[in-house]
């Protein structure tokens, strides 16, 4: 019996539990790149080349470890342009009666396939260290689902810098250490970067031709795009920037998209590289004395941690989870996220990074574009598309939590204990970008005063209701009320500037 064997465009992993349920010599694999995939949020051109090439390239090593796979162009005169259409054309020309599948990244698409008129076997995706079940029994009766225990479990669990059931060091987490400001100068070289081949080139024409409205430019391009070159790039980070990531991890510098930054969850989300393998390569660079612990454990945080974690709280929460706005915001998303037209440095700085690299590292997302779009009120669904649309790692498992939940507080307190807000201060800590920005950091209120500044007493003042009471925000309403007649001139200037906002004037 012919069976269709779904592979998606983040499942590119020779190990994927379809393929390894599947029967090579009479199954046959179903790959497409379909329009509803790649129009139901305007994806950042970058996202769309690096996934077709990627999954075309994968469908070429298939064949040639000697599977049959029916492959969908986007430009095929016969698709069907979504993923249950290709499944049901496959199965009228082969006759399968069932189709074996891994389980999708976002609730949008397993919605999809249980509606499916043929049968769809979905499987859980084991790529992940932290099943659904087992997620759901550590969060079973906790009063908060806080990252920090569950990644704990997490390390005793893959024994990773451990020494029996204590950490290597002494200590779980060594974020402290992991905060300095903006270095003078960056030693690393950045990414790996590799030259298109034939298959990049024809797909960035396809992109070229099919997407050009989108945000985000398209070339030059040089990401990864099959595991070999995956791997170097991993390879690459470890050698040249994983010593000094820790250290810089939430730094930002006009002149330096990437610091030490390693750039490689696109690849590790689309299946290219194995959470394993990267944690291990980052462990083999402690035990031989190249990378110092604050630097391998941050970055291990990152994958077992947080990665994991948001996988877990998105699966939990259910499908309705990006529509959640627990503080009732519903201001517009402003232009200048898609056209950086701002004169607030820091915004417009993240902005552009965004739409040349379709890349911004955790701390531009969550303290610059993210902060602003939270102490402005803007309606998290739209926060949560944008995010989705841009950034070439973006899938809604791991997107959605760290927006709606992380960034924007819109779940009400699941993912963070309190909102992730700063003004101005925080970010001139952190970066040069307000030594060349139009407004002043220094200046609280006034014509030039910084939008971050006004913005953020404004927000504390509106949800003193909900925030007032707690632990982690009381000193900031003590200092609020201590400021007396000066407040309403924070109020003044926020109020001014959500005005502009909303009537589309330049801010």
């Amino acid at each position: 019996m012919v069976r269709l064997v779904l592979i998606l465009g983040d499942q590119l992993t020779e190990t994927i539990p379809a393929l390894a349920q599947a029967d090579r010599t009479t199954d046959i694999v179903v790959m497409a790149e379909v329009a509803d995939e790649a129009g139901y949020v305007p994806h950042h051109p970058k996202k769309i080349a690096f996934i077709f090439a990627a999954m075309r390239k994968f469908a070429a090593r298939l064949q040639d470890d000697g599977w049959q796979v029916c492959y969908t162009r986007l430009d095929d005169p016969e698709t069907t342009g979504s993923i249950v259409g290709e499944l049901l054309r496959r199965a009228d020309e082969t006759g399968a009666a069932e189709v074996l599948a891994t389980e999708p990244g976002e609730w949008r698409l397993i919605s999809a396939l249980e509606d499916c008129p043929i049968p769809v076997h979905q499987f859980p995706d084991d790529r992940f260290l932290c099943s659904h079940a087992e997620f759901a029994d550590w969060a079973e009766g906790r009063k908060e689902l806080r990252m920090e225990w569950f990644y704990r479990q997490m390390r005793r669990k893959t024994s990773l810098l451990m020494n029996g059931d204590q950490p290597v060091g002494g200590k779980w987490n060594f974020d402290h250490d992991n905060r300095k400001p903006a270095p003078n100068a960056v030693t690393a070289s950045g990414p790996m970067q590799f030259t298109p081949d034939a298959t990049v080139e024809a797909v960035l024409d396809l992109v070229a031709e099919g997407f050009d409205k989108n945000f985000g430019t398209l070339r030059p391009f040089w990401f990864a795009t099959d595991r070999d070159q995956a791997q170097q790039a991993l390879a690459h980070f470890i050698r040249d920037a994983l010593p000094k990531f820790g250290d810089y991890q939430d730094a930002m510098l006009t002149n330096d998209k990437f610091l030490y930054h390693a750039v490689i969850s696109m690849y590790l989300n689309a299946g290219l590289l194995g959470w394993r393998e990267v944690c291990d390569a980052a462990i083999q660079a402690y035990d031989a004395g190249n990378a110092p612990l604050n630097a391998v454990e941050g970055f291990i945080r990152q994958i077992i941690g947080w990665r994991e974690y948001m996988r877990g709280i998105y699966f939990c929460e259910g499908p309705d989870y990006t529509r959640r706005n627990s503080l009732n915001h519903h201001a517009k998303l402003p232009d200048f996220y898609w056209t950086a037209d701002t004169d607030m440095a820091c915004v417009a700085k993240a902005v552009e990074q965004t739409r040349d690299e379709a890349y911004a590292h955790h701390i531009q997302r969550l303290m610059v574009t993210g902060n602003f779009a939270l102490l402005a009120g803007v309606d998290p669904h739209q926060v949560h598309e944008w995010y989705l649309a841009v950034y070439a790692d973006a899938y809604e498992w791991v997107e959605a939590p760290n927006v709606i939940g992380m960034s924007q507080f819109a779940d009400g307190g699941i993912v963070g204990s309190k909102p992730y807000i700063s003004g101005g201060n925080y970010i001139n800590k952190m970066s040069d970008y307000c030594k060349g920005c139009a407004y002043s950091v220094g200046d609280k209120t006034g014509d030039k005063s910084c939008p971050f500044n006004s913005l953020y007493w404004a927000f504390l003042d509106r949800h003193r209701d909900r925030f007032a009471k707690n632990p982690r925000m009381a000193q900031m309403y003590r200092t609020w009320d201590k400021m007396g007649d000066k407040r309403q001139a924070y109020l003044d200037r926020a109020a001014y500037l959500l005005n502009r906002l909303a009537s589309g004037q330049r801010i």
